[in-house]
């Protein structure tokens, strides 16, 4: 077999949160892939030359709302973008598809079980959680898994939410995100005898983050490290909210938001700050982490970790050994843990150590897009392909077409 080449298809390329699937598309080797979507969005930010735009379709009306509202086609069916898709991929001569999300994997639904070459779909963690606003949307990940090759995850944690949705074991494959390691130098760190510790985090500022809990456990490090500050990266709707906290904890002047960074300044201020916090929590959706992006960023360049056991990240961060793990929303934990970091600069030293050690080991870029590689090309070996197509078998035809529908 020659070089495979790959169809990316990511429905908006890319958001600024993104960048984990940058990283991965531009570091592939041995797979060729271009990039499908609707949307091209900060492409200074993520420059890619090979790109197809599924345009809108023209809509004949009558036929539209028939194909919709009798038939109850999917929205795929009925917008016209089915035969775009195949169109596309004919012409770019595509060995396989990689769809990013689980819930573009259930919009594509009608395309993947009707195209004749193998797909897999990756999941990332906001998609491995109850979505109101798709109606029977477990039932329809169950159809997505019967359809596809092969399931990612990005982490065990993932993975084991995945089983519990539905997709079979055999089907799931771990791929971690990379961290470029060449990007990330190991920072040495002076211990701050003075007292003025920097304290970060980077995020987008939504409830699944848990700043909150960062800035409460803040507030509790700040009484015995009055000189300590707190810097947050990133932008998000709880913004206001979580200002306002700091103002009624009496932290304010202490707590910085310094908006979404470039990844330069963000590499600078991992490499002037001291310990890094992410204090990640379950929301009612039960949507999860995988491993944040930041978390191994921040330990690639020797920053030792403040954060919670949750979903994926007790896989990077090791209690006692480049971090301290409290329970979700135990803001007097992450507090006191916090301040045990700063009272000894043995332990400091050797988190710091470890952490950038972990990453090496078990998140470098080289190593999981090589291991993305090698599924890329057992995925699109013969057999594979021919059972993914044979596991329609497994639900009836009315069934899936219940589903895919609805």
């Amino acid at each position: 077999m020659g070089q495979l080449k790959v169809a990316s298809y990511c429905t908006t390329f890319l958001k600024p949160e993104m960048l984990h699937i940058y990283r991965q598309i531009t570091s592939l080797r041995r797979a060729q892939t271009f990039v499908m979507t609707k949307k091209v969005e900060h492409l200074r930010r993520f420059p890619f030359d090979d790109i197809e735009r599924i345009p809108r379709p023209h809509r004949n009306l009558l036929r539209h709302g028939w194909m919709k509202f009798v038939e109850r086609r999917p929205p795929l069916i009925y917008r016209g973008e089915y035969q775009m898709l195949v169109s596309i991929l004919a012409r770019r001569g595509a060995d396989m598809m990689h769809i990013y999300f689980g819930h573009t994997g259930v919009h594509l639904l009608p395309f993947i079980r009707q195209w004749d070459k193998p797909c897999l779909v990756s999941f990332h963690g906001a998609d491995v959680a109850i979505k109101q606003e798709v109606e029977n949307y477990v039932g329809k990940l169950r159809v997505l898994f019967d359809s596809v090759a092969v399931v990612l995850a990005r982490s065990q944690s993932l993975a084991d939410r995945l089983i519990k949705f539905g997709c079979p074991r055999e089907k799931i494959r771990i791929n971690r995100t990379g961290i470029p390691l060449h990007e990330f130098s190991m920072v040495p760190r002076e211990f701050p005898t003075d007292g003025r510790w920097q304290i970060m985090q980077a995020c987008r500022l939504i409830e699944k983050k848990g700043v909150g809990s960062a800035i409460r456990a803040f507030a509790i490090f700040a009484r015995e490290f009055p000189k300590a500050e707190f810097i947050i990266a990133g932008k998000g709707p709880l913004q206001p909210e979580l200002q306002g906290l700091a103002q009624k904890l009496g932290v304010a002047e202490k707590v910085h938001f310094c908006g979404f960074l470039s990844q330069p300044d963000l590499r600078d201020l991992y490499g002037r700050t001291h310990i890094f916090i992410h204090p990640s929590e379950t929301p009612p959706d039960e949507n999860q982490e995988g491993v944040p992006n930041s978390i191994l960023e921040a330990m690639a360049t020797g920053l030792p970790i403040i954060a919670t056991r949750h979903g994926g990240i007790p896989e990077a961060v090791t209690e006692n050994l480049n971090g301290f793990l409290s329970d979700e929303r135990d803001t007097k934990s992450l507090g006191r843990s916090m301040v045990a970091l700063a009272k000894s600069p043995e332990l400091y030293a050797r988190f710091s150590a470890a952490a950038r050690l972990a990453v090496a080991e078990n998140f470098d870029q080289d190593m999981t897009v090589r291991e993305l590689e090698r599924i890329y090309e057992e995925v699109c070996d013969a057999g594979l392909a021919q059972e993914s197509k044979q596991g329609e078998v497994a639900l009836s035809a009315p069934l899936i077409e219940s589903a895919v529908a609805k």
